[in-house]
């Protein structure tokens, strides 16, 4: 399906901005939006490129830069912290070889930051794309990461 046909799914409703960045931006290969991709959905939905251009850089699930295949998202909320997070968020880091915001040179990692993925019980916790795993311990990391080589 192209980029046109993606954002037509939507009615033309200023309401369906978040929802047409996500599907231009899930359906894309390095999932990111291009620069076109802003300008289409601007003029889709008769709004200024500045006002796409906000809100897909205000929310942190979006991205303007390339990234890899799969993109990892390690919690940084408060209760993730207390529980050793930033120790895993370093030991995730030395696996990778990266650092957030940065992608593996295979192109397969792309590290980042989020406030919170709504899992405290869990903590400390990340998200492989879609995929969502808690009770992190540095033993269990090589492990997780080895289902996505």
């Amino acid at each position: 399906m192209d980029k046109k046909e993606l954002i037509h799914k939507f009615a033309p409703h200023a309401d369906n901005l978040i929802l047409i960045l996500h599907e231009l931006q899930n359906n894309h290969p390095l999932h990111y939006l291009e620069e076109e991709d802003l300008q289409s959905v601007a003029t889709y939905l008769n709004m200024t490129q500045s006002q796409v251009y906000g809100v897909a850089t205000y929310y942190s699930m979006f991205s303007l830069k390339p990234r890899g295949k799969y993109i990892i998202r390690v919690c940084k909320s408060p209760v993730c912290e207390l529980e050793e997070g930033e120790r895993i968020e370093h030991i995730l880091c030395d696996l990778l070889g990266i650092q957030a915001g940065e992608t593996t040179a295979d192109g397969k990692f792309t590290l980042e930051y989020t406030i919170c993925l709504g899992q405290c019980d869990k903590s400390p916790v990340f998200m492989i794309n879609e995929d969502v795993y808690g009770d992190l311990t540095p033993e269990k990391l090589p492990e997780i990461l080895s289902e996505y080589k």
